[in-house]
């Protein structure tokens, strides 16, 4: 049935209906003046923070392109003044230096099969945890749980004499045992909760094809948790990375990773700001890529569920 459209006698129906307004979608509608001054006020606020937060890395990033006399001389906020302080010499020197790059492959060897080990374990045991029926399943899962709240520090001393048992301790691989070890209640906790998000159809239409557990979790976990098991990659590979307690206790001379070579340095030299600086300031460069490389993922991962 055809809508009508009743008019006062003498009015173009076609005509009124042209001169009324007609409402705009609530998205649709523009900011007003006091919202358009908030939002500046927000971004203002946040560039400043940004600004206050950078100017440290930023002054250590001066500090390592100066001479130690430049450094000893005056602030590195003095290269504006004369850029001809600016110089490269130091990360020359660094890169020179055997046992600062012997720290730093020392440091790889760590955090890469420490942040490896972690995330397939933890995806593969937060798919049983999340999907899989089996006996004990929910004891073993408050066992995962009551495991994140031990700290570090309770099991140096008691693993030290277990390593020391089984002669791996002082080595790279002990160091990476005790980092797995350590970041595996977290990996699990995160995947577990994350996986149990994804919708459950999906899985039983995929065993109804006759897919077994594994390609189940190759084909349809793996590609949909992507954001997750990114963003654990992402934290243990900083936290490994910046470590310095655990790598201090139990590596030696020929397996310490950059964290215990910087601090060696600053306990000889003291002062030596050129070599602190640079040394410093390399070791950061790798998480930064690391960090911007998989800043997509993170930022999904940050976002899901917050949307339907």
């Amino acid at each position: 049935m055809a809508a009508t459209v009743s008019t006062a006698p003498g009015v173009d129906p076609i005509a009124s209906a042209r001169r009324t307004p007609k409402p705009r979608p609530a998205g649709a509608r523009r900011a007003g003046p006091g919202a358009l001054l908030g939002r500046g006020l927000v971004n203002l606020v946040l560039g400043i923070v940004a600004v206050f937060w950078l100017v440290p890395s930023f002054g250590l990033f001066l500090s390592s392109l100066r001479s130690s006399t430049d450094n000893s001389a005056s602030g590195w906020w003095t290269v504006f003044a004369a850029p001809a302080q600016l110089t490269v010499d130091n990360y020359a020197g660094l890169l020179g230096n055997a046992q600062f790059m012997g720290s730093f492959w020392n440091t790889i060897a760590i955090t890469v099969p420490s942040t490896v080990l972690v995330v397939v374990i933890g995806a593969l045991a937060g798919y049983a945890f999340a999907w899989m029926r089996f006996p004990g399943r929910d004891a073993l899962l408050i066992v995962v749980i009551v495991l994140l709240a031990v700290p570090v520090q309770v099991a140096l001393i008691p693993v030290s004499k277990l390593f020391g048992a089984l002669g791996i301790f002082g080595s790279v691989l002990g160091v990476v045992l005790f980092h797995t070890a350590f970041g595996l209640p977290f990996a699990i906790f995160l995947l577990r909760n994350f996986f149990t998000q994804i919708p459950a159809e999906l899985m039983e239409a995929a065993r109804i094809d006759g897919a077994s557990e594994w390609r189940i979790f190759v084909r349809v976990i793996l590609p949909l948790g992507m954001p997750a098991i990114a963003s654990l990659g992402i934290f243990q590979f900083l936290w490994v990375w910046n470590d310095m307690l655990v790598a201090l206790i139990f590596t030696n001379p020929s397996s310490q990773p950059v964290t215990v070579a910087i601090q060696s340095q600053l306990r000889q030299f003291g002062a030596n700001i050129d070599v602190l600086s640079s040394g410093a300031f390399l070791s950061m460069l790798i998480p930064l890529v690391v960090f911007f490389a998989f800043q997509r993922y993170f930022v999904s991962a940050l976002l899901a569920g917050s949307t339907k």
